[in-house]
Order: C-alpha cells, then structure tokens, then sequence
C-alpha cells in the first residue's frame, strides 16, 4: 500500500485554552523574532484575536554533518499567543501550503498555546539546490527540528509539546528520539511504525476483520471486477489522461502499471478516508464499466498514480524506500490477475534515479528505544483506520496509547470514547503545564487543522 499518508475528515471538539498573558499580541514579539539568528520573518498574516501569525524562513544546513556547507531556507509558520504559554511543535511530514493560513491543531486548541508549524526538508520550497537525496533522512529532518526549537526556545518559556499527524507523527516521533531533551511530550496521531518491514501480516489481518464480512466482501469483488475488467478499464484510463495531460512516464511507466496499481489501493483508500456508513455506496458485481471506474476513481483517485499525481509526495516515497518501509500485502483474492510482481512498493513510483534499498536498522531503532526507553507520549489510532495495523507501543514511562471507536485516518482526541477522552485531555493539560480548569475557548476565524494534506486529487 503506497498511497501518502493523508486525509482530511475533522472533527469538531471542544476546546480549553490557557488565557493569554499581557505579552501576548505585544509589538516586541516582531523585533524578537528578528533578532534571532538564521531567522527571517517573510510576513506577518492578517490579525486572529489574541493572537498575531507569521510566515518566516529559516537557514538550515543542506547536510547536518557538514554545518559549515550549503544551506536552504526551510518554511515554517507562527502563530503567537503567549510568550510564557506553551508552544506546540507541528511537524506535518510533508510541505505547508503554498500560501499558508493561521489554523491550530488539536494540542495548540485545548492548551491554548503558541504553534509553530514546520515544512518538512525537501519538500519545496524548503529543498537545498541542488539536492543531494542522501541528506532527505530521518536525524536530517529531527535535527532541523532540533535547531528550530533552540533557536526559538529563548522566547517562548512555556512547555513544548510537539505534534503531528500520519508521516507528521512519525515524524514528531523520530525527533523525540534523537533529541529527546528538546520537547516536554509528544502527542503522535494515527502513526504508522513498519519496524520490521518485511513482517507486514497485520495489515493482511487488518482487511480479514475491518468492518462487517458484507463490506469486505463487496470491495474484494470491486477490485476482483475492475481487474477482469482491465482492457476497458485501462482504455478509460488513458482518455481521461488524454483529457487532463496526465503521463506515466516518470514514474509507474504505463497506464496499465497506474491502473493496477490503483485497483490494488481500493479498500484501503477506503477504510483509510470513509467509514462503515459508506458500506452502501461499493458498487455490485453487475455495475456498468463506467460506474465501477467512477467509483474507484472518487474513493482511491486515477489520478493519483501519474507523473502529475506523485510529483509533489516523491520525498515521502524516497523516505519511505529508504527508511520508513511500507505496507506489503497477500492478495489472496486477486491471484490469477494481478500482471506485475511486487508493484505495490515506493520504488515503483519514484523515479529511477531516486530508487534505492530499504536500510531496516532506523526503524528497528527507533521502535526499541519507544517501547523501551521513550517518557511522555501518547499515541492516537483510528479503529478501522489500515494505516494503525502497525502501531508504535510506548513505555511505561508516563505514556499512553488510544484507539479512537469506528475512526479512520482522521482519528483525534475528540473521537475517544469516555473516559479515554478525558484522560487523554487531562494528561495533555498536565504535560503543557496547563490547569484543568481553563473554560472552553473558541478563537473567531481560526480554524481547526486536522494535520494532514489534502486527499488525493482527482
């Protein structure tokens, strides 16, 4: 399973907020952020109540090792409330958007925090020039976190608690291991954890007991149809890519390869973005060409596969052939028509001159040192979400694991079941240093984010 780690299902929760300090939308905050080395404020966006926003920039070396070589600029955001409240640390795992607005995720809501929000190295325009892949790594990355923080932490006094969601949990995770000083806790959401990539049963096990058998059954025969299917299916394929200026070359190479591909992602694209209640919409075995590929293409997207659709997730896909591994599954019910062997890994979409070996010690690594010897983090999976098959396991050490009831890749805290919500809560309140007993606080035109990218175009 190759699709990125991504979703966009919110869900509404209510929120605590520490009430800012007297500090908190004064004009000094400007003159300090400029003053810090390597940091440049680009723009300050239009006003939130209570608070003031920045787009900034700041200098990181393009290899770590090499402290005195090239550089880039990385992206990151701001969203200042409180010089002594506490800040959270949003690391998404992948780009901001081209023209990023003020939001705040879950942690930053229910502390009433600061939010410092953090583009992920290589994805652009944060990407040294020229690139050397080499660097795009797991300690490149967290030591890009590392030096934000220190550079940052003589503003803000206030707990750091750091967060993200899917790649960005991993991601929130890696940091914590290499500088586990830096942040107070981490709260990861719905993150995966391959640590042993060739051991991917779970996820076969995952699709033999996700949902009701009815469900099962109707999207193991959607795939089952669209690959019998696949002359006709392919041709509409290659019209809409004649339509749209999609190609194939780049990456997966053929039409056919994208198509299979696609078909192969069906029920996980679905457990990863819908729910039970979507059960009703899987078409029959009898639906026309036309309607089995508008089917596929709404839940797992056409477009996904092509040059165009993999293009902007290519640093995720070198991660994950590289370090991060991937999800490898059986396909009982497909044999004798399924045409290319082992497709379905990161190296088939990237292209041929970023493909390399997967290097299976860094997980290893990291998952020993978070069952062993991690301390303050919580970790927050989706029932029926596939991505969660594979799930980290924390210490004993002040850390906590939920799952959320019936949730998908957009699991939060607010879909914890009672008393796991409020436990979850009240340990994120204890961690930022923030009393229990703060009213709820909505902010007028800041909205929430559910930290992750967008779902796949269509």
């Amino acid at each position: 399973m190759l699709a990125a780690l991504s979703m966009v299902l919110p869900v509404a929760f209510t929120v605590q907020a520490a009430p800012a300090s007297a500090s908190g939308t004064g004009d000094d905050i400007l003159e300090r952020l400029k003053a810090v080395p390597g940091l440049t404020v680009v723009s300050e966006g239009r006003p939130v109540p209570g608070h003031r926003y920045f787009i900034l920039s700041f200098t990181q070396p393009a290899d770590h090792r090499k402290p005195r070589g090239a550089t880039f600029q990385q992206r990151l955001t701001l969203l200042h409330r409180a010089e002594d409240a506490p800040t959270v640390l949003f690391t998404g795992g992948y780009g901001l958007p081209p023209y990023p607005g003020a939001s705040r995720t879950e942690p930053t809501a229910l502390t009433g925090g600061n939010q410092v929000s953090l583009e992920h190295r290589f994805f652009t325009p944060s990407r040294p020039e020229p690139a050397d892949w080499r660097n795009l790594t797991i300690w490149q990355a967290a030591t890009d976190e590392h030096r934000i923080v220190q550079a940052l932490n003589p503003i803000y006094s206030g707990k750091w608690i750091q967060t993200g969601a899917s790649k960005g949990g991993m991601t929130s995770v890696y940091h914590r291991r290499f500088y586990p000083r830096d942040i107070d806790a981490v709260v990861a959401y719905v993150a995966p954890n391959d640590h042993v990539n060739p051991a991917d049963r779970a996820y076969d096990r995952f699709f033999e007991t996700v949902g009701e058998p009815s469900c099962r059954k109707a999207l193991e025969e959607v795939q089952r149809q669209a690959l019998s299917r696949r002359d006709r299916m392919v041709a509409l394929l290659e019209a809409e890519a004649a339509r749209k200026g999609y190609t194939f070359a780049k990456t997966l190479g053929t039409a056919d390869r994208a198509f299979e591909m696609t078909v192969l992602d069906t029920a996980w694209a679905f457990w990863q973005y819908r729910t039970t209640a979507a059960c009703a919409t899987v078409p029959a075995a009898t639906a026309t060409d036309e309607e089995l590929y508008a089917w596929i293409d709404a839940v797992a997207s056409f477009g996904f596969y092509t040059d165009q659709g993999q293009e902007y997730y290519t640093p995720y896909y070198y991660q994950a052939a590289g370090q991060l591994g991937w999800a490898t599954m059986s396909y009982r019910h497909l044999r004798g028509l399924l045409r290319y062997k082992n497709l379905n890994q990161p190296n088939s979409v990237l292209p041929a001159e970023l493909r390399s070996r997967h290097d299976p010690w860094p997980m290893l690594d990291v998952d020993h040192w978070v069952r062993t010897r991690s301390e303050r983090m919580m970790f927050i999976y989706g029932e029926n979400d596939p991505w969660g098959a594979e799930r980290f396991r924390p210490s004993g050490r002040d850390s906590a694991l939920y799952v959320a009831p019936g949730a998908n890749h957009g699991a939060n805290i607010a879909g914890l079941a009672e008393p796991d919500r409020a436990e979850a809560t009240a340990t994120l309140l204890r961690w930022a240093g923030v009393p229990a007993s703060h009213l709820a606080d909505r902010v007028p035109g800041l909205p929430l984010d559910d930290m992750l990218p967008p779902a796949r175009p269509n």
